[in-house]
């Protein structure tokens, strides 16, 4: 009796060191539907800068459910984006992607970090006009983002060849985003007028103070997308939708990881 005792105890105690492992919890972690793909195998020559991979964002870290560095969209958007740039490296230009897919988790983290008045590291770089108990009333955060249904992605232009980029040196000096190109983070993107994730209304894709080469830049990434299927967010010279929508009314939470959609 004691000996079956002390085998269920310990089986017992595997099983539930087997649920808290890593390993299981990846294995119970959602996977994108097959209509998802990783964008690099629709199109290897797109740009990738994935930045909530890393610290240099608006919260100073990694953002939450971003675990590797890859692109992943709904399959006709990848697609739309793959017909843009054929058209682009014809013209000595490539596309280069922010970011695209985006988990519900994440959102929550921006959520989080925007009701924490007191975290303002970025500020100076990504908000200096904005008083961050506005960024909800305002619009530069919200409970829910389209790009958690999967065809919203975040996007430049780079002039080619293109130039490398430093990573962020988390603590370094941080420099307004909407500061002259040659004084804020360095990019390899052409000039936008703003920096990517610059809350600002200089970041509104029309704003009439935007002009010269900057505007130009702004017109012909639209231009171009437009011409493949995305809609431009006013608000956001960066951010475009491939219209219609896979999934309108879906907000997706599995991670952005490779293996999130396998073999898609």
């Amino acid at each position: 009796m004691r000996t079956a005792l002390r085998l269920a105890v310990t089986a017992a105690a595997l099983l539930a060191a087997t649920a808290l492992s890593p390993t299981a919890q990846a294995r119970h972690e959602p996977r994108a539907p097959e209509e998802f793909v990783a964008l690099r195998s629709v199109d290897p020559t797109i740009i990738q800068e994935m930045r909530y991979t890393t610290a240099h964002t608006f919260m100073g870290e990694r953002v939450d459910g971003y675990r590797q560095p890859v692109c992943i969209l709904t399959r006709p958007a990848a697609r739309a984006l793959h017909q843009a740039q054929k058209r682009l490296l014809r013209q000595g230009y490539s596309l280069k992607v922010y970011d695209c897919y985006r988990p519900q988790r994440a959102v929550d983290h921006f959520v989080r970090w925007a009701k924490d008045l007191d975290d303002q590291a970025m500020k100076r770089e990504f908000y200096p006009l904005v008083d961050k108990s506005r960024l909800f009333e305002d619009g530069y955060i919200a409970e829910k983002s389209g790009h958690s249904r999967g065809s919203t992605v975040d996007l430049t232009l780079v002039r080619l060849p293109a130039l490398p980029t430093r990573p962020y040196r988390p603590g370094e000096r941080l420099t307004p985003c909407f500061a002259p190109k040659d004084e804020r983070f360095p990019d390899n993107s052409v000039d936008m007028g703003t920096g990517y994730d610059c809350f600002d209304t200089l970041s509104h894709t029309d704003d009439p103070r935007i002009q010269g080469a900057q505007r130009a830049n702004r017109l012909f990434l639209k231009r171009t997308l437009t011409e493949v299927g995305f809609v431009n967010l006013p608000e956001e010279w960066w951010h475009f939708t491939h219209k219609p929508e896979l999934f309108p009314d879906t907000y997706f939470d599995f991670p952005v990881d490779r293996g999130s959609v396998g073999r898609h």
